[in-house]
């Protein structure tokens, strides 16, 4: 298999990663110019085609959404901005009165120069009345998955693992990339 760099300054990110897929994966980080669009597998295209023109090898990127139903998908692929610019409180408090529904998704992209392949999980849920949870990093203290009366920080390790991994498309990717 040919070596695979995944774009993320996040050190524990490539670990994980690496983690799921059952090899090592360089990482590099790379500041690239994100394209403003609701449609998060357009965003991870555009990124993963100017990460390889910027590394001409290989790469994997990725890139997450937190939808809410109330606000039309809203904040969607923005949710990053959110949570740097307002208390999580502020946040759920959005949806006072409204549908507390939510998806969180997450595509991974794969790109070679030749060869485009998008990779996209997803789990619904709902947005929580106030944050709660020490665990988890992100929006972990807001998203109550289907099936669950807790946050994503509030899970135990085993039930925190199985919705990352219906977050996260790990398998397909890794699928793909062994039959390469």
């Amino acid at each position: 298999m040919q070596d695979i760099t995944f774009i993320t300054g996040n050190q524990n990110k490539a670990d994980y990663l690496a983690k799921y897929l059952g090899f090592s994966v360089k990482h590099v980080k790379l500041d690239l110019g994100e394209l403003q669009s609701m449609d998060l597998k357009e965003i991870v295209e555009h990124k993963v085609r100017q990460a390889y023109s910027k590394i001409q090898s290989p790469v994997i990127v990725e890139d997450v959404s937190l939808g809410f139903e109330a606000l039309g998908g809203l904040p969607g692929p923005f949710i990053k901005f959110f949570i740097d610019r307002m208390p999580f409180e502020t946040i759920c408090s959005l949806l006072a009165g409204k549908s507390r529904k939510a998806t969180a998704t997450c595509v991974f992209g794969y790109y070679d120069g030749e060869i485009l392949k998008l990779f996209e999980g997803g789990l619904d849920g709902e947005i929580a009345e106030v944050p709660a949870g020490d665990g988890g990093y992100g929006w972990d203290k807001i998203f109550i998955p289907d099936g669950y009366t807790q946050t994503r920080a509030q899970l135990s390790e085993a039930d925190d693992q199985k919705t990352y991994l219906q977050i996260k498309p790990f398998a397909a990717l890794k699928e793909f990339l062994l039959s390469r």
